[in-house]
């Protein structure tokens, strides 16, 4: 299930106090501008595993009814489809998108009144105990150091995990060694190219260890791709929002805070 509005009382799956961050510099930067496309697309080439990944056989069984959850990776994976559904909806050329993955019954539990509006259905209504619901954070903005973006960024224990969804263009191999070194260019040339792949990722990691990811492309729309380590160093960048915050990280008014 995915939540996108406030509490009406801005608490528990409200966009804003769901995620918490330390105190890195105001970012202006338009998502969309051409020196963050490509050092986004550089950051996934360099730790995609592989742009010709694998059909995700986990994922479409849960995607097609074939499969119930059966555990918590299952509902890890089942969250993951039904956010990349959900950002597909609004088509290509979108920046990256920030998902808290709260425990539905956890959640049904502390915003009765928002999860019937939502219309969750939680364990005692036949629903699996670790289903997740998706609340998007809209208030990320991400800049064009997406890994650095994270590393600012931890959740509070009612999050039970993350989700990070984004799109890239690779080039073969063979063809990586004509771009540019200007930004600006090297996207340009990138984003032209015959032999380009655009793939959209959804990442995502769990305080149980469980992590996937899944991902589509652009010229293949009816297969979805994936693998537990689809994006490694995306991967360990969620997976540390998850664990408590550095003093440093924190900043002194923020660490006093968490003494208190």
């Amino acid at each position: 299930m995915l939540a996108t509005g406030n509490a009406s009382d801005g608490s528990f799956v409200s966009p804003g106090s769901l995620c918490q961050t330390g105190n890195p510099p105001v970012n202006t930067i338009d998502s969309r501008t051409p020196q963050h496309a490509y050092q986004r697309n550089r950051m996934m080439s360099e730790n995609l595993t592989t742009p010709e990944t694998t059909p995700d056989r986990q994922a479409r069984a849960l995607s097609e009814g074939g499969e119930e959850i059966l555990d918590g990776s299952d509902a890890l994976v089942a969250a993951l489809i039904e956010l990349e559904r959900h950002v597909g909806g609004g088509g290509w050329d979108q920046p990256p998108r920030l998902f808290a993955l709260v425990n539905t019954d956890a959640m049904i539990a502390a915003e009765p009144q928002l999860a019937d509006q939502l219309g969750l259905v939680g364990s005692a209504d036949g629903a699996h105990p670790d289903a997740l619901t998706a609340v998007e954070q809209d208030h990320f903005r991400p800049s064009e150091d997406l890994l650095q973006d994270l590393s600012v960024i931890f959740w509070p224990e009612t999050v039970h995990g993350c989700a990070l969804c984004l799109e890239s263009t690779f080039l073969p191999p063979d063809a990586e060694a004509d771009i540019p070194d200007d930004p600006e260019l090297a996207t340009q040339y990138v984003a032209s190219h015959a032999d380009r792949l655009e793939l959209r990722v959804v990442m995502g990691v769990d305080r149980d260890g469980n992590t996937h990811g899944v991902a589509r492309l652009r010229s293949d729309p009816d297969e979805l791709l994936g693998s537990e380590d689809l994006v490694p160093g995306l991967t360990e960048a969620l997976r540390r929002t998850l664990e408590e915050p550095d003093a440093e990280v924190l900043g002194p008014a923020d660490a006093d805070d968490q003494e208190r």
